[in-house]
């Protein structure tokens, strides 16, 4: 059974959602991103994917208050990222109630910080976040792809312990025009044992659908709940 993360990106402390990553392609859902997490919470959703996007941009911890909110309000495990750099920046976001924290660009720009997190912290609460274009890694908001090929990247971090992994084709996120299903199967292939999560571009219940006949153990959705593309109601078959 295919695990649904529902997406809360945060700009300002409100719910908004960006298109291929772009800051200027933006909409505002809500400003109340806890009433949101509520709304998941209550139809049975277990689990959250929370981004800071002012973090990102900050390169530090911003939304940290949302995070506190929404861990003390609901009883869903949320993994949070966006702009975490030091330790401290870990220490406030495992302080505020995250359960698992995600790093991305930190993974290429800084490995030895983020293979300290990986020993310091726990494998079992570090997601590797692995930004693909053309499978090539991107960094810093998808602004900058670089030369470093997505497998041989994803299995340096698996041989320290890394066992979850967000994967987020670029082209497709914000778009609703479907998911990379044949880059997933290929990164199971070579990792097997992953906890692959993959991000981007889910648009129907039937994307959901492939990805679990692809065997893909989780996924993260976001703009199709937000624009009535897909029902909460719809989701329930995939809550045990």
């Amino acid at each position: 059974m295919i695990e649904i993360i529902p997406a809360i990106d945060l700009i300002d402390g409100k719910c908004v959602r960006l298109s291929q990553g772009d800051y200027s392609q933006k909409t505002v859902y809500n400003e109340n991103p806890l009433e949101v997490a509520k709304m998941f919470a209550d139809a049975g959703i277990r689990r959250l994917h929370l981004v800071d996007l002012d973090g990102a941009k900050a390169h530090h911890i911003v939304n940290h208050k949302v995070l506190e909110r929404i861990t003390t309000h609901t009883d869903l495990v949320v993994d949070f990222g966006g702009g975490l750099k030091t330790d401290d920046d870990l220490r406030i976001a495992f302080e505020c109630g995250a359960s698992m924290i995600t790093g991305g660009s930190i993974a290429v720009k800084d490995p030895d910080t983020f293979s300290s997190w990986i020993s310091k912290f726990g494998a079992d609460m570090i997601i590797l976040g692995a930004d693909v274009k053309d499978e090539k890694i991107s960094v810093g908001g998808w602004i900058e792809t670089t030369d470093l090929d997505l497998l041989p990247f994803v299995n340096d971090y698996v041989n320290q312990g890394i066992t979850k992994v967000i994967c987020t084709d670029i082209s497709k996120d914000g778009m609703l025009q479907g998911t990379a299903v044949d880059l997933y199967a290929k990164i199971l292939k070579a990792f097997p044992e992953l906890y692959l999560i993959a991000s981007g571009g889910v648009s129907s219940i039937k994307d959901i659908e492939l990805l679990e006949q692809a065997a893909v153990p989780a996924v993260i959705t976001g703009k199709a709940i937000y624009e009535g593309k897909i029902k909460l109601a719809e989701l329930t078959k995939f809550i045990l």
